[in-house]
């Protein structure tokens, strides 16, 4: 059971195309648990996330193959009471959004630009970590998120 009060990190990374740097890995040390939005380029990438922290992952549109993973294109999951959905591709994302009867989460994390990208419409905190390897418009970079009791107390954003 966990404390009502209690805070957690969430790190976000996306596009590593099967890299995955060594500052990528020391900016998301402490988290509870890691969310990797696309273009994984390899098994051994989650891998080493998940010695970080529990890992939840999506296919991106350069992920051939789910790496033996049982990954798929779109995930949903809560964490400290925060419902999040998850796509590679903003399109993807946006397209589950508006799906009819869907129920809205508080943050919709998403990859493919290689930008960072924080964006409030109405309830919904759309997030994107860039690329911590091949950033566009962009120094290289993750994200960090701190929920508590269902809200995104903070999003910051890690230069690497």
């Amino acid at each position: 059971m966990t404390c009502p009060h209690a805070s957690l990190r969430l790190g976000l990374i996306s596009d590593t195309h099967g890299t995955l740097p060594a500052a990528a890995c020391a900016a998301l040390k402490g988290c509870d648990h890691i969310i990797h939005a696309g273009d994984i380029g390899s098994a051994a990438v989650i891998f080493e996330l998940e010695a970080l922290a529990p890992v939840t992952a999506v296919l991106g549109n350069c992920d051939l193959e789910d790496y033996g993973l049982g990954l798929s294109c779109q995930a949903e999951l809560a964490l400290a009471d925060v419902s999040i959905l998850v796509a590679h591709r903003p399109l993807d994302l946006h397209r589950a959004l508006a799906a009819p009867g869907v129920r809205l989460p508080r943050l919709a994390v998403h990859g493919h630009t290689h930008t960072p990208r924080e964006e409030r419409v109405g309830a919904v905190l759309t997030v994107c970590p860039g690329s911590p390897c091949y950033p566009r418009r962009s120094a290289p970079s993750v994200m960090v998120l701190v929920l508590r009791e269902g809200s995104v107390d903070s999003v910051e954003l890690i230069e690497i």
